[in-house]
């Protein structure tokens, strides 16, 4: 038995990308991994995928999924800028970003805010770990104020919301989410992907490293224990109605569906068929069954 295809014919393996070189246990690399599965499971096409980054753990994320597709990494807090430039020389491009809370909440926020003014179309995810891992473990701007960190000390400065922030500049898509929390963060990333403008996904990613004990709010502790879903996420994407062309009794007419299956339809002639007749209805269910056919009514003409 082959190995499974999507509807475009490419393999989950199509969609990876290198190895990770992030801590064992990061929740970034989770992230990857959903938009691994999302971009496999939705049939999108790695070659018309840019994938945009700036500095930081989280901007290294992008070398782990989509090998195949276009990519950008920039300077830190820059990445909004690239994105509004390749989306706006290429229309057809689908723009996935991939920021942290210190390339979007500090040196970025301003691009960040303008970007989302613009509404770019774009998939923007902020990996959110309230450090900065790349660095050593620094405080960044959504550290909660009063944390402590062993090479940080205390937190003194009120943190930054990438939420509240995003809706103070009328995004048009904004979701929290734990990387903890794969199924949702999969479901989240599929509705990001079909919407027409700039979707924000705020994603908290636990730093196993320098932030992950249970104090605070960034970490796996935390977040697995306070938890708490707004909805039941579930994405159902949008498909154009199927249409089948009227033909002749007696004859098997073949319908693709969406997902890439078939479905054979053979309509019965009403001269040949007695309704009323139980046993004949049995013997042409099973026939139908033994020919992977639906056989279905014609009225009289």
């Amino acid at each position: 038995m082959g190995e499974r295809v999507n509807q475009i014919g490419l393999s989950r393996n199509d969609y990876k990308g290198g190895n990770s070189t992030l801590c064992l246990g990061c929740g970034h690399n989770s992230i990857s991994n959903q938009i691994l599965a999302v971009a496999y499971e939705l049939s999108i096409n790695p070659h018309s995928v840019i994938k945009l980054s700036g500095i930081g753990c989280s901007s290294k994320s992008p070398a782990y999924f989509l090998n195949r597709a276009h990519g950008f990494n920039s300077l830190h807090g820059r990445m909004p800028s690239i994105a509004s430039g390749a989306t706006t020389a290429n229309h057809q491009l689908i723009a996935v970003g991939v920021s942290g809370d210190g390339d979007s909440g500090s040196i970025g926020l301003g691009q960040f805010k303008h970007l989302i003014r613009r509404n770019v179309p774009m998939v923007y995810i902020v990996e959110n770990n309230g450090v900065y891992g790349l660095t050593k473990g620094q405080f960044s701007a959504t550290a909660d104020m009063g944390q402590k960190l062993k090479y940080a000390g205390v937190n003194e400065l009120p943190p930054i919301d990438i939420c509240l922030e995003a809706l103070a500049s009328n995004a048009s898509f904004v979701a929290r989410s734990f990387a903890g929390d794969a199924v949702q963060v999969r479901e989240l990333l599929k509705a990001a992907f079909s919407h027409k403008g700039t979707a924000v996904l705020d994603i908290i990613s636990p730093c196993v490293t320098f932030n992950n004990h249970e104090s605070s709010t960034k970490s796996y502790p935390y977040g697995k224990e306070h938890q708490e879903p707004l909805q039941d996420i579930t994405f159902i994407p949008h498909y154009e109605e199927i249409v089948i062309q009227e033909y002749e009794p007696g004859k098997v007419q073949t319908v693709d569906l969406h997902d890439g299956s078939h479905v054979h339809l053979k309509k019965l002639d009403p001269t040949q068929h007695d309704p009323t007749d139980r046993v004949a209805a049995f013997r042409l269910l099973e026939e139908a069954r033994q020919a992977g056919q639906f056989y279905h009514w014609s009225a009289l003409h």
